[in-house]
């Protein structure tokens, strides 16, 4: 009988234990995808026209922790909220930024080409329009755009000067995040403005895995640009990023992931952040 209740009584405690390992396992999975920001890529691009107002007002009623979007010049020095170097995919105009003046920007729809059409037409909005609509509500990430002319790829003159500057005025240094696949561009921002957070973006342009560039050194070289963030392509995602980012101090993204496996694959992996096209799908990981 004492050997049968003993028996009982540790498949009991088998069973219990058991349990807890489980409870404590969904426990952990649960803090590490609610501890993953959410952000709407260019305002949630499959869900409104990307990079306007109506895209970023739609994005503040979704399940997001911030909004992306990217700041370009114009020819004659306004911070504009635009991702091509030139205008013919989103709107109906023509021409390269670089060229164009901020009054003739601002004539154009930028839901000119929304797939299913747009009921309104859509302005291209400067950076102050986006952060006076998301100030206290949301953070922002801002990628800021190299200029381009065909294959030659430049920066635009003042231009972190004049991201750090709009911040400032919508005292939302301690909101933001300043991203460029210019990474030389980054200490420039740093050195403007130290409290601002800065990230890398990484693309298979800038490092390709089968090239055999070591990981670890590449990571160690964001780290020493003073970023605080590594921002990688979905595509180039590898199982070991985290603990090699987070070892180097550093926080993780990723981008733009647009299927709910892939979301919750990577929100389980320990990354930090993760850019979607679709923010609906970010209810599903909560």
């Amino acid at each position: 009988m004492l050997a049968i209740g003993f028996r009982a009584d540790t498949a009991h405690l088998l069973r219990k234990r058991n349990l807890f390992k489980q409870s404590v396992t969904l426990y952990m999975e649960c803090c590490m995808v609610s501890a993953v920001q959410r952000i709407a890529h260019r305002g949630g691009a499959q869900l409104a026209p990307e990079n306007t107002l109506a895209a970023f007002r739609q994005a503040l009623v979704l399940p997001v922790d911030a909004i992306e979007l990217d700041v370009q010049m114009s020819r004659d020095g306004h911070l504009i909220v635009f991702h091509d170097a030139t205008v013919e995919r989103l709107t109906d105009g023509r021409g390269n930024i670089l060229d164009l003046d901020f009054a003739y920007l601002r004539s154009l729809n930028a839901a000119a080409h929304f797939p299913g059409g747009w009921p309104e037409p859509q302005p291209i909005p400067t950076l102050r329009e986006v952060l006076d609509l998301v100030k206290g509500q949301r953070r922002v990430w801002i990628e800021i755009k190299p200029s381009q002319r065909g294959s030659v790829y430049g920066r635009y003159p003042g231009i972190a000067e004049a991201v750090v500057e709009e911040l400032r005025h919508a005292d939302m240094v301690d909101q933001a995040v300043v991203i460029s696949f210019d990474w030389y561009l980054l200490p420039e921002v740093k050195r403007r403005e130290p409290k601002l957070e800065t990230g890398a973006v990484l693309s298979e342009d800038i490092w390709d895995p089968q090239a055999g560039q070591a990981l670890d050194t590449l990571v160690e070289q964001v780290r020493e640009l003073g970023c605080s963030w590594l921002d990688v392509d979905q595509t180039l995602f590898l199982s070991q990023l985290p603990v090699l980012v987070h070892g180097c101090g550093l926080k993780l993204g990723v981008w733009t992931v647009n299927s709910l496996e892939r979301l919750r694959e990577l929100a389980a992996s320990g990354v930090d952040a993760l850019t979607s096209d679709r923010p609906t799908l970010f209810s599903a990981l909560s």
